[in-house]
């Protein structure tokens, strides 16, 4: 198996050499025919995941996981309207940028490049296959994909359909290959391929993302967890604070960008917390909180330091009084994991002070934090989130998987 995956990745070489002078026209193009064979081939595509779901189910998988294994319609559509947006955007691959002119008539730049061979490991999320294909295409990539055992025959049927669309354009199929194998030492061996791959994405738990930085001979780009957090302001209007808390941790809380905190200034607390804990009990959540919660909502269960540290993935919630924005800021710098935090204030001051003292890869006012993903942000999807700031910092799409090169433009000038 290591001399298989070791011929992928130099086959994926020489796919990325293909791409990196390939067509804006001709990558579109396959863009555009995965996103019709995604519809016209879902039902091939919906048995491969059923036999992933009954033995994920059979193997007891958990519900965060089993959330994201599913391929849905809608997860169809989105993945569609993903692909089809990102063959509209511009190509970002040769662009020229801040072309200046040196005084000896030398005209000096940068231009944007592909970054070669990505390896991609991950775990659950079939829709991540299509996702991070389809960036990596565009900006002249090629990709080595290693998914979760519990999605195998999910991406092998998705990676099929991608490279037939690949031939369709006139593209090299080893442009995107997935390892043939769920063994966990087709990990390490990827990781261990620092002269063939240029940068590997690990996008899964702690402990996978862990032993990807802790072998890998090349760049990694990855985030950890998403200890996300909501402030809600002495300000904040409390209907809006209540809809905003409930999208972010309800609407989907296996996510990295789901609400695991709530921080509510105890000027707005008393009015606040027994609404919120109304629309978070018809949810099925569970409320923990702090000494100061629990005066108002003696129901809701103690919160432990640990809770703090703790991305649930599932329907629970923490919460805190604070008496100040201070407070606020403190706490979550702390306690973030430079994810996703969020503000709800009428404030504009305070709106404006968190943006700019928040260290958070996505910093919003007023929003869910649900938003932190690619497609919702106009990036067609997202390859990761990178919670690290070199070379990314947030939802990783086309331009991310570029990097510029200087180039010089002369007339025969010389080094005097």
């Amino acid at each position: 198996m290591i001399g298989e995956i070791v011929q992928m990745a130099q086959n994926a070489r020489r796919a990325a050499r293909v791409l990196a002078s390939a067509s804006p026209a001709a990558k579109a193009l396959a863009l555009r025919r995965a996103a019709a064979r995604l519809q016209s081939e879902w039902a091939l595509l919906e048995a491969a995941n059923r036999q992933d779901l009954e033995a994920a189910e059979a193997g007891g998988l958990s519900r965060a996981k089993l959330d994201r294994l599913k391929l849905t319609p809608r997860v169809r559509d989105d993945l569609v309207a993903g692909l089809l947006q990102v063959a509209e955007m511009p190509d970002p691959v040769g662009e020229i940028e801040g072309l200046s002119l040196r005084p000896n008539g030398l005209q000096v730049g940068r231009m944007r490049v592909p970054l070669g061979v990505i390896g991609f490991i991950y775990e659950s999320r079939p829709n991540a296959t299509v996702e991070a294909s389809a960036l990596t295409l565009k900006a002249g990539n090629a990709i080595v994909l290693r998914g979760g055992k519990e999605a195998f025959r999910s991406n092998e049927a998705l990676v099929r359909l991608l490279q037939d669309s690949l031939l369709e354009a006139g593209l090299p199929g080893e442009a995107i290959q997935l390892v043939p194998t769920t063994d966990r030492s087709a990990i390490l061996e990827l990781c261990h391929l620092g002269g063939l791959l240029d940068l590997i994405i690990p996008r899964g738990g702690k402990e996978l993302i862990e032993l990807v930085q802790r072998e890998a001979r090349m760049p990694v780009l990855a985030h950890a967890e998403g200890v996300n957090h909501l402030f809600v302001d002495e300000s904040a209007a409390v209907d809006k604070a209540v809809d905003i808390a409930l999208n972010g941790k309800v609407q989907r809380p296996s996510t990295c960008n789901a609400l695991e905190k709530v921080l509510v200034h105890a000027t707005i607390a008393p009015e606040f917390l027994p609404r919120l804990e109304a629309a978070m009990t018809q949810a099925g959540v569970e409320l923990r909180g702090c000494e100061r919660t629990r005066q108002i909502l003696p129901t809701v269960k103690a919160a432990g330091e640990e809770d703090w540290h703790t991305e649930y993935l599932d329907l629970i919630l923490t919460l805190k009084v604070v008496d100040t924005l201070e407070e606020a800021l403190a706490h979550i710098a702390r306690y973030g994991s430079n994810h996703t935090e969020a503000i709800c204030t009428n404030d504009h001051a305070h709106a404006m002070r968190f943006l700019r003292e928040v260290d958070a890869s996505l910093v919003l006012v007023n929003a869910s934090p649900r938003f932190n993903d690619g497609f919702q942000l106009g990036l067609g999807a997202e390859i990761g989130i990178s919670t690290s700031k070199l070379h990314a910092y947030g939802v990783m799409g086309v331009r991310e998987l570029t990097t510029t090169k200087w180039i010089a433009l002369g007339d025969g000038q010389v080094r005097e």
